[in-house]
């Protein structure tokens, strides 16, 4: 696989990660699979402080795709340079790797095993676009 189909693949999966985001936050009853299941409320909806994280995780994943295309310069990247690109990429490896650690511990088995492998999924994707 080249270098782009690579970062369409992370943008997929970040895109998915949005939405998943983008649901909690619109209060989708899905909040035990998510924050490792200690911040559900009654009938699976998160609280209002972690639905508003959520709507700030949906962001900065938006973001993240927006750095994965402009490194590969399937966007344009405006006056941001290729260097920074890739420190912003080493640094969200870093940040999917620790959190597919995090997902690992989580109480429900969607953020156990599918959370943590997608996100384990990014950190290496993210790590290649990198190295590229």
């Amino acid at each position: 696989m080249n270098i782009e189909g690579i970062a369409l693949l992370a943008v997929g999966l970040l895109a998915l990660a949005a939405a998943f985001q983008l649901a909690l936050a619109a209060g989708a009853p899905w909040g035990a699979a998510a924050y490792g299941g200690r911040a559900v409320s009654g009938e699976g909806v998160l609280p209002r402080v972690y639905r508003l994280g959520s709507g700030v995780a949906a962001l900065l994943l938006l973001g993240a795709m927006w750095v994965v295309l402009a490194s590969v310069s399937i966007v344009g990247r405006g006056p941001v340079s290729f260097a920074v690109l890739t420190v912003i990429l080493w640094c969200l490896a870093a940040l999917f790797g620790l959190n597919a650690l995090g997902n690992s511990r989580g109480l429900h088995p969607l953020e156990r095993w599918g959370a943590s492998t997608i996100t384990a999924l990014l950190a290496i994707l993210c790590a290649l676009i990198a190295a590229n």
